[in-house]
């Protein structure tokens, strides 16, 4: 099954401690990504804002926290723009692994067991 997420809310702003550049920027997505999503993510945000103004101290480090893409040392200058390389990178990572899906790990019990099991433990 393929994995896909959107933002889902408006972008929300802190500020960082005292000598850093910029804010901290989240943006709410649909559900918390997996790891390979947001590899996928933040490599092609990277490639996005690749020739941009006033991106040195944006940093791109883990840049999905549980379900929130976390960008560190945004600068007012470069916020407009930040937005449509933001939505242009989380539809390439949704393409990108929709087009590169991997098979499913083989699992260690079928279904029925491992319900049966957790029926166990309710009652």
């Amino acid at each position: 099954m393929s994995e896909t997420h959107q933002i889902t809310g408006n972008a929300r702003g802190e500020p960082l401690p005292e000598g850093r550049v910029g804010a901290r920027v989240r943006v709410p997505l649909s559900g918390t990504p997996s790891p390979r999503w947001s590899r996928a993510l933040g490599a092609h945000l990277a490639n996005e804002l690749t020739g941009h103004a006033a991106v040195g101290h944006l940093q791109l480090n883990d840049v999905v926290q549980g379900g929130e893409v976390v960008l560190e040392g945004v600068e007012e200058r470069e916020a407009p723009v930040l937005g449509d390389c933001l939505h242009r990178a989380l539809a390439a990572a949704n393409s990108c692994l929709q087009e590169h899906e991997e098979p499913a790990p083989p699992s260690n019990m079928p279904p029925a067991l491992a319900e049966r099991i957790a029926v166990q433990v309710s009652t």
